[in-house]
């Protein structure tokens, strides 16, 4: 595979994700305990023989850069290939070239592709859950001596229009491309993913910017349709993207059931990511962990149940945390429940706290579209008082302090926010 070059897209803002994306970039957001999302797709370009890859981040990309570092858990901290990171520039007249879109943010790398030795370039998103040998795609694409390889995959009806829904002929020669339709005419989406003969990549996009066209789904493949020999290559895998909270929380919840559908465990299939030294996780003499993922580091002295645990996360005697999410270096106090909720990175919940109680559903007022599922989401370094009670699809902003409550009930729906601004 050293004639493909691997560029994945890493800028999305990720408001979808809520309070999640605030510090972060969505590809650097954790995920079944151990990983960050971007580990997927990276590890699926290692396990391929994909040597050469770029990375292209744009909002909050601290995270991500420290975590990819040179690349060396996926071994891509190579002289000749390995992971370069694409990040926004300041042109010669002092203007900062932020990425509009996604194709607008390869074409503006296109001299970074052209020094590239490579024949094909495959584009990918940072922000999907799946494993995929992209050498499969990639020897269809030779065989249909294709222009432009798309990857689809059957999607439930009801989640639809949330994608790029694309027609195929007996062929499998695309014949339509829908982004995010209202009335969905078929199932099979968009992956996000796409293989370029190299030269046609650059020719489409010096024409896509010359006529102002930014983005590969909505734009620039439906713009292709008929002017390129352009093929759909099915994936029958596991696949999510969990760009919003509730298919997030879901594709956590997938793994810890009894014979989950994504297999983290396939010796074919490994997912690599940065790892920290940590002791083996402890647990109590009173503890009951049952149908969950726990990670290095972690010591429970309570209940964990269908949950997925970040390193280092400590659950005291008496606390029970059910379906739910929990990130790194967080504290659940004596007594605390924690249920249906995702709780960021170095939060402490205080003894006696209740978490996404009641069975109130109201939609969150700030965020009615990201968080009207049941969940509910605590920021990053929040600190909640003992005796809280929190209920359904709240949000608790990142750095939130004790002293920032004015009452033990936050009803369902509604939102804290820090009184004063949290130093990023």
């Amino acid at each position: 595979m050293n004639k493909v070059l691997a560029v994945i897209l890493a800028g999305g803002e990720g408001k979808r994700l809520s309070v999640l994306a605030h510090e972060r970039a969505k590809p650097a957001v954790p995920f079944a305990g151990k990983y960050r999302i971007i580990d997927f797709t990276l590890s699926n370009c290692v396990n391929s023989g994909i040597n050469s890859v770029a990375v292209i981040p744009q909002y909050n990309p601290r995270s991500l850069a420290l975590h990819i570092g040179v690349g060396k858990p996926w071994d891509l901290d190579r002289v000749v290939g390995g992971v370069t990171m694409l990040y926004p520039f300041v042109g010669t007249n002092g203007e900062m070239h932020w990425y509009r879109d996604t194709a607008d943010a390869v074409y503006q790398n296109l001299g970074f592709i052209r020094s590239r030795r490579a024949d094909e370039v495959l584009i990918l998103s940072g922000d999907h859950i799946y494993t995929m040998h992209y050498e499969e795609m990639l020897k269809l694409h030779r065989q249909q001596k294709a222009d432009i390889t798309v990857g689809v995959t059957e999607v439930p009806w009801n989640d639809a229009n949330r994608f790029g829904i694309v027609a195929l002929d007996n062929g499998n020669l695309v014949t339509a491309f829908d982004e995010k339709p209202s009335q969905p005419k078929g199932n099979l989406a968009s992956m996000g993913i796409y293989v370029f003969n190299k030269d046609v990549l650059l020719q489409i996009l010096e024409d896509a910017h010359r006529r102002g066209l930014r983005d590969f789904g909505s734009q620039i493949i439906p713009d292709a349709i008929g002017r390129y020999r352009i093929y759909g290559y099915k994936y029958q895998g596991y696949w999510r993207d969990v760009g919003t909270i509730e298919a997030y929380w879901q594709a956590n919840m997938d793994l810890v059931v009894a014979l989950p559908e994504f297999n983290l465990y396939d010796p074919e299939t490994p997912v690599k990511t940065l790892s920290v030294e940590m002791p083996p996780v402890k647990v109590g003499p009173r503890a009951q962990i049952t149908r969950s993922l726990v990670s290095n580091g972690c010591i429970v002295d309570g209940k964990v149940s269908n949950s997925v645990l970040s390193p280092h996360v400590y659950v005291e005697e008496g606390a029970h945390v059910m379906d739910s999410v929990v990130f790194h270096d967080t504290v659940i106090a004596q007594g605390a429940v924690v249920q249906r909720s995702i709780i960021d990175k170095e939060c402490c919940i205080g003894s006696g706290c209740w978490i996404g109680c009641g069975e109130d559903y109201t939609p969150n007022k700030d965020e009615p579209d990201n968080l009207d599922s049941g969940i509910t989401v605590v920021g990053k370094g929040a600190s909640l008082p003992p005796g809280l009670r929190v209920g359904r699809n709240c949000k608790v902003d990142p750095g939130v302090k004790e002293t920032d409550f004015s009452t033990l009930s936050i009803p369902s729906g509604t939102s804290v926010a820090a009184k004063e601004p949290v130093r990023p």
